[in-house]
């Protein structure tokens, strides 16, 4: 198994989440390329089974994601998630203190909908 040894930034504050989602109820959007809200860090939560995570400029590396190893979802970074089994799943966002580097007008972000 790899997981990630990513901690959240000091100074976020919880400012949205989806729904908790299932193999069959998952956002299709979360499953292609995508990014973070504007300015916002995600934290993908696994609530029960398991899944995984992929950087879109690592494709070769997934990162495992269960309820003990939650990922944590970098702003202006391409990633996506593959369901590998029965799982229960939600996406958290956080304010970021600061937006580092430009931010592409161009990119999908589905969890805008949930802050």
């Amino acid at each position: 198994m790899t997981y990630q040894n990513a901690q959240l930034p000091d100074g976020v504050q919880l400012v949205g989440k989806t729904p908790t989602m299932t193999e069959g109820t998952v956002l299709t959007a979360i499953l292609a390329n995508h990014m973070a809200p504007k300015g916002k860090h995600g934290l993908l939560v696994v609530e029960e089974g398991a899944c995984q995570f992929v950087w879109e400029d690592e494709p070769d590396s997934r990162l495992d994601c269960d309820p003990d190893h939650p990922i944590v979802i970098f702003p202006e970074r391409y990633h996506h998630v593959v369901i590998t089994g029965p799982v229960k799943l939600r996406v958290e966002f956080y304010s970021v203190p600061t937006v580092l580097g430009d931010l592409d007008p161009n990119a999908q972000r589905p969890g805008q909908d949930f802050i």
